[in-house]
């Protein structure tokens, strides 16, 4: 309902921590004397229609081929973990609760209707153990402890990490883990608004999507970034610690907001 004013709300916040860490470190960590700096601009002129057009063109151009290069490689990357390995023994004791189905309803215990209604259950709860037991779950389930606090299961804790190699792809990352079920047009929204634990309480409520909203606006930029750092540096010292103090930063501020909002 609010997406627009959380949206405003994520650039504003983004802004203002900006301003509020360049003062801290310029009183901490970068306190030498400004140097005198000259450069010569060129004079302002109204861009033209052409010069706009062909500037969104290749901007547009640039975040295509970032999607179907680094995202795509990287969401195929998660199916693989996410799909692999198979037990087979848990697949067995699935296909038999299936068969059981088929017996029922052809013995007119169950109807039609039912029948499907308890394969779809079924089919559900085999993708959920499944991938529990992949590569990504064992991998979600080792970091989820750290991330707890702040109100993220594992599935959302994996999302983080994939998202350093690109934060768009925390998005494609949770397409991954919350599938559709092959037969309902459920979006991406729907089905994280419909996941809940064991006990039935969400998984998402408005104040963890605040609190990772927050986190993956503040941990650290992208891969590329970091190399941009070193090379602008010279030393891959300064790059370290923009991994280190932004995702500090981004859980000690997602540790907060979910704390604090819980108590209300």
């Amino acid at each position: 309902k609010h997406a627009s004013l959380a949206l405003f709300s994520i650039y504003i916040f983004g802004i203002l921590l900006a301003v509020i860490l360049s003062k801290v470190f310029r009183k901490t960590m970068f306190k030498e004397e400004n140097t005198p700096f000259v450069m010569e601009l060129p004079p302002y002129r109204m861009p033209t229609v052409k010069s706009t057009v062909t500037h969104m063109w290749d901007k547009s151009r640039q975040y295509l081929q970032k999607m179907g290069g680094i995202i795509l490689i990287a969401s195929i990357v998660i199916w693989f973990l996410g799909y692999f390995p198979h037990n087979k023994t848990t697949e067995k004791v699935f296909d038999e609760q299936i068969e059981q189905t088929a017996v029922l309803f052809s013995q007119g215990e169950i109807s039609s209707q039912k029948q499907d209604s308890l394969v779809a259950g079924i089919e559900v709860m085999r993708a959920s153990v499944h991938q529990e037991n992949s590569y990504i779950g064992k991998i979600g389930h080792f970091v989820e402890p750290v991330m707890r606090p702040l109100g993220f299961d594992w599935k959302i804790s994996v999302s983080i990490i994939t998202g350093m190699a690109a934060k768009e792809i925390v998005v494609s990352t949770l397409g991954v883990l919350y599938p559709g079920d092959g037969q309902s047009q459920e979006s991406l929204q729907t089905r994280i608004q419909n996941e809940t634990y064991s006990d039935g309480t969400p998984v998402f409520t408005p104040i963890v999507a605040v609190a990772l909203m927050l986190f993956v606006l503040i941990y650290f930029p992208c891969i590329a970034t970091i190399v941009a750092i070193k090379e602008e540096s010279g030393s891959w010292k300064w790059g370290l610690f923009t991994i280190v103090y932004t995702t500090l930063l981004a859980w000690v501020i997602a540790f907060l907001t979910y704390q604090i909002g819980m108590l209300f």
